[in-house]
C-alpha cells in the first residue's frame, strides 16, 4: 500500500537535507505508519510549512557585511516551486518558536500570512489560530532503534546543561545570568554549547547532544519561555531520551504531556533555584526514584508526541 507523501519547507537556515527527521522512525526513508516524510519530494500529497517566515532579511553582499549594514526584512511569498501544487486543504503550518514578547508581532504576521496557503495554522501560543503544543522533534542523533530498545547508559557524573550564548531577548539574558550564577557556586555542573561567555568555562559545542547528556544523572532543561500552557521544546525531550532526570524550568504543557515524576520542577532562576539544584544533584537518589517514570516518558516521546506520529494522525483524520 502506497504511503501519503509529505513535503516540507522551512525558513530555518541549513535545513536542506533530504532525510530530515528520518531518524525519528524505525522504518527506512521517513516512513511512519501511513505517511512518508520526504522534505524535497517534487509532488507531495501534503505540505508542511514548518516555521516558515513570510518576512525575512535578504542575503547581504560581502561589502554590506564589511560595512556592518543590516538589511531590512522584506515580505516573502512562497513560490510555486516551493508549494509544489499542494492545495490549501492539504497544507499545514506549524510555528515552532516561543511567543516571546519581542517576536510576537512576527508570529502574528506569520499566522495571518499562512492562512491563504494552509487550512491548518498552529503554534504553541494562545494567539495562534489553533493553539497547541509543538509535536516533538529531538536533537539526539542516535537511531530510533537505539533510543527505543537500548539499555540505560552508564551514568558517571551528576549534572549537565547544554545551552547557548544567544542573548537577543530578555528571557535569553535571564537564562545567561542564571548560568553565571550557577558557575559561581560550588556545584559540579558541566556546561556545553556554542557562543558562551569565557567565564562560563564551557566544554564546547557537541555534534550529538547524547554525549553531553547520557553520562549524567540530571540535566538542566531551561526553556526560553515559560509563560503559557503550550510551549515545551526539545530541551525536555533530549534530556529524557538520554535517560536523564530533567530539572525543568518551563510552562505547564509538560505536566499534560508526560507522566508524573518523569521530571523535576525548577522553581525559579534565582538563589532558590540554585539551592534546589544543589540539593538534588548532591546524590543520584532522585534519578533512581524516577527511573521507571523516565522509561515511560521516553516511550511517550518516541511513539506519541513524535512529529511523524502527529502528521500521521492528522492525515488519517483529515
Amino acid at each position: 500500500m502506497s504511503k501519503t507523501v509529505i513535503g516540507m519547507i522551512s525558513s530555518y537556515s541549513g535545513l536542506s537535507q533530504a532525510d530530515w527527521l528520518w531518524k525519528q522512525t524505525p522504518e527506512p526513508f521517513g516512513v511512519w505508519k501511513n505517511i512518508q516524510l520526504l522534505k524535497n519530494a517534487p509532488n507531495p500529497d501534503w505540505l508542511l510549512m514548518y516555521q516558515y517566515d513570510f518576512k525575512r532579511r535578504l542575503p547581504q553582499s560581502k561589502w554590506e557585511q564589511l560595512l556592518g549594514k543590516r538589511t531590512e526584512a522584506q515580505p516573502i511569498t512562497p513560490t510555486a516551486a516551493e508549494l509544489r501544487g499542494v492545495p490549501q486543504n492539504r497544507a499545514i503550518y506549524l510555528l515552532r518558536e516561543p511567543p516571546l514578547p519581542e517576536v510576537q508581532p512576527t508570529n502574528q504576521r506569520n499566522y495571518q500570512a499562512a492562512q491563504p496557503f494552509c487550512s491548518y495554522v498552529s503554534g504553541p501560543d494562545d494567539a495562534a489560530p489553533v493553539p497547541d503544543y509543538m509535536p516533538a522533534i529531538w536533537y539526539i542523533s542516535n537511531s530510533f532503534e537505539e533510543l527505543e530498545q537500548g539499555s540505560v547508559p552508564r551514568k558517571t557524573k551528576p549534572c549537565s546543561w547544554i545551552t547557548s550564548g544567544i542573548n537577543r531577548t530578555e528571557n535569553h539574558r535571564q537564562r545567561l545570568a542564571f548560568l553565571q550564577r550557577l558557575k559561581d557556586e560550588p556545584l559540579t555542573l558541566d556546561v556545553y554549547g556554542r557562543g558562551l561567555p569565557p567565564a562560563v568555562q564551557a566544554i564546547g559545542e557537541l555534534d550529538n547532544k547524547w554525549h553531553g547528556m547520557a553520562p549524567y544523572h540530571y540535566n538542566l532543561a531551561i526553556e526560553n519561555y515559560a509563560d503559557n500552557d503550550w510551549y515545551v521544546s526539545e530541551k525536555l525531550w533530549d534530556a529524557l531520551l538520554s535517560w536523564c532526570l530533567p530539572i525543568y524550568y518551563g510552562g505547564s504543557a509538560a505536566d499534560r504531556l508526560l507522566p508524573p515524576g518523569s521530571f523535576l520542577r525548577l522553581p525559579s532562576l534565582d538563589e532558590a533555584g540554585v539551592a534546589h539544584i544543589r540539593e538534588i544533584t548532591a546524590t543520584p537518589d532522585a534519578w533512581y526514584a524516577a527511573k521507571d517514570a523516565i522509561a515511560e516518558a521516553r516511550q511517550i516521546i518516541l511513539h506519541k508526541l513524535n512529529l511523524l506520529n502527529w502528521l500521521s494522525e492528522f492525515v488519517e483524520n483529515s
